[in-house]
């Protein structure tokens, strides 16, 4: 049952967003400040209701993009970090270049990847570069947090390595590893964006951001405002499917997500 301090909290966020679009469409009011310079909140969601075709076709060419960039991030991560625990080596080898593309800024290696690579791919190539290294580092660090007692009486009873990855580390890294992905779930469709307003900075492109840029070459700023909340909207969305498949993994064994349930 949920408790009315839950609801509490639930209801918080609500109102702080009414205040800030009161106090938004009052400066505009009091002002008297130009559609063109900064637009009132009733003609955002006129523009979006208006151009809804559009903006969602542009939604859909973003979202695609950030899910197979977040996949690709996901599986290539794990798949890497598993590789790690198992050769340190190997780490040592090739975790410095993990970092390397983790530090770069992605808007200064887009362009680059838009003249080596077909358009689409660049911007996949851009939400994977962004959504890597959280999944890579978040389950090397679970898999290398194993309780050294725990490790010790698996080697005592004579478990192989698979069999301690599969029975001891992997649980014990399961948290990481999901922190990890609600990291990269908004990383990947920021480096989604900033690839398209690259593209578009090109001549071309189809995504929400590319309309972004469009629309701020026109001064059509309602477009722009509802373009980006759009993308707002979506982030969160993606934040909340990661953190609910998060809650729903953890909540019967760990004490991160244990307390939730009341």
């Amino acid at each position: 049952m949920i408790s009315f301090q839950t609801i509490g909290r639930m209801l918080m966020p609500v109102a702080v967003l009414a205040s800030r679009l009161r106090l938004w469409q009052l400066v505009v009011r009091v002002y008297d400040i130009q559609p063109y310079v900064l637009t009132c909140r009733y003609l955002v969601f006129q523009t979006l209701a208006a151009d809804w075709p559009m903006l969602s076709a542009s939604l859909g060419v973003t979202l695609l993009t950030t899910l197979e960039g977040f996949s690709a991030a996901a599986v290539g991560g794990v798949a890497l970090a598993l590789l790690f625990n198992q050769s340190k080596w190997l780490e040592y080898s090739l975790f410095p270049y993990a970092v390397v593309l983790q530090v770069t800024p992605v808007i200064a290696i887009a362009p680059l990847l838009l003249i080596y690579l077909p358009q689409q791919t660049a911007v996949i190539v851009c939400a994977w570069i962004v959504g890597f290294f959280p999944v890579l580092s978040n389950t090397t660090l679970g898999l290398n947090s194993v309780d050294r007692n725990l490790a010790g009486l698996f080697q005592l009873y004579g478990a192989s390595r698979l069999q301690t990855l599969r029975y001891l580390k992997l649980p014990a890294a399961l948290p990481y590893m999901l922190g990890g992905l609600r990291i990269a779930g908004g990383l990947s469709l920021i480096g989604a964006v900033v690839a398209e307003i690259a593209a578009g900075a090109a001549g071309a492109g189809s995504g929400l951001a590319f309309r972004i840029a469009e629309s701020g070459y026109r001064l059509n700023i309602p477009r722009m405002f509802a373009a980006l909340l759009l993308l707002s909207v979506a982030g969160i969305v993606i934040y909340g499917l990661l953190a609910l498949v998060s809650h729903l993994v953890l909540r019967r064994w760990h004490e991160s997500a244990l307390g939730k349930e009341n």
